[in-house]
């Protein structure tokens, strides 16, 4: 019979050897096949160059990070006093919210603008935590491809950083969707700042273009403008209109004194530049592997702020979800607590003035 019939076709089929049911040489290839090998980063590739180096008299000079003379890390006692006192409170391990330790943030902003500060008074300052200050120039990259594209008719929106800038720079702003320039800025010739170029430059930038200063410690050449320099490029910057974007990595760590460095920030919000800023507490704080960072961009009104923030959480959202807990913790307990700050500047100073 019919139904008969099927069957032995299928105990035929279930006793075929394995062997036979051969599979396609397009099957069987892989889908990651034609994946070329990336370079490796040009820093932390030598970082881990210098890790697998066997000489006994091998130095690094690749990634910023503090030696003690020995070439050993050093983390600062007021770290270690402040992340004691964390453990013993016992706190939970819950999600942080996606703009991050409130706490944190607060103190973080006033550290780089100042108590003082008018945007922070009156509450027109829209701040997150980010994944130190690579998170951070990666999501105000991605707020300014969004809301500065309109002013460049379906372009990519520009963003000048200063020749030579950190090596990761580039990458971050044009992973995000944004057309990376350049101002001038290094004189070989002098070993200082080329600051008629860097004015020529900028003030030549289309009206709108976003325009990244380093706050303070240049990377690379950790040249700075003075406090009289700083007076004419803000001058540039408000003449074409440009939306400027400060990139603190170093405060305290760059002279010794936090609040010498912050001079570029507070002295461009008194211009009245709304810029965006960016903080890393990797360097300062000693807190490298802790990613420890906030982004704040100063806004005209309370309102604007807070539309300003509903957006910043849009990009955080599906790109971190929320940032990392412990190391804005131990920020925060130096921060808020007058004798373990003055022990972190104290340890600060040393580190700057053993670094110059």
């Amino acid at each position: 019979t019919r139904s008969a019939t099927l069957s032995i076709r299928r105990r035929c089929m279930l006793r075929r050897p394995i062997a036979s049911l051969r599979l396609s040489p397009a099957r069987l290839m892989s889908h990651w096949s034609s994946v070329p090998l990336g370079a490796p980063d040009p820093i932390l590739g030598l970082v881990e160059a210098f890790k697998l180096d066997p000489s006994p008299d091998k130095i690094s000079l690749s990634v910023g990070a503090y030696r003690t003379d020995e070439g050993k890390p050093w983390v600062l006692p007021s770290i270690m006093d402040a992340e004691r006192r964390v453990l013993a409170k016992g706190a939970d391990k819950e999600y942080l919210p996606i703009t991050g330790l409130a706490p944190f943030v607060n103190l973080a902003r006033e550290f780089a603008m100042g108590k003082e500060s008018p945007a922070i008074q009156q509450k027109r300052c829209a701040s997150v935590q980010t994944l130190s200050g690579t998170g951070a120039c990666r999501v105000v990259g991605e707020f300014y491809a969004k809301f500065l594209a309109p002013a460049f008719a379906g372009e990519k929106v520009p963003i000048y950083l200063p020749k030579p800038s950190w090596g990761n720079h580039a990458k971050i702003f044009s992973a995000a969707g944004m057309e990376v320039r350049t101002y001038r800025y290094w004189d070989p010739s002098t070993l200082g700042l080329d600051l008629p170029g860097m004015l020529e430059d900028l003030g030549n930038a289309p009206e709108g273009a976003a325009v990244l200063l380093h706050a303070c410690a240049h990377n690379p050449t950790g040249v700075d403008p003075t406090q009289e320099q700083w007076g004419a490029i803000s001058a540039v910057l408000k003449k074409r209109n440009l939306s400027v974007f400060l990139d603190s990595a170093y405060q305290g760590f760059a002279s010794g004194d936090a609040e010498a460095d912050a001079y570029a920030m507070r002295k461009l919000e008194e211009d009245g530049h709304h810029y965006a800023l960016s903080q890393s507490f990797a360097k300062n704080f000693g807190l490298y592997g802790e990613r420890v960072g906030a982004l704040s961009m100063i806004c005209a009104s309370p309102e604007e702020a807070e539309r300003v923030e509903s957006q910043l959480k849009l990009i955080i959202r599906p790109m971190y979800s929320s940032p990392p807990l412990a190391g804005a913790r131990i920020v925060h307990e130096v921060l808020s607590d007058p004798a373990l700050c003055a022990q972190w500047r104290g340890g600060g100073g040393l580190m700057g003035q053993k670094k110059i």
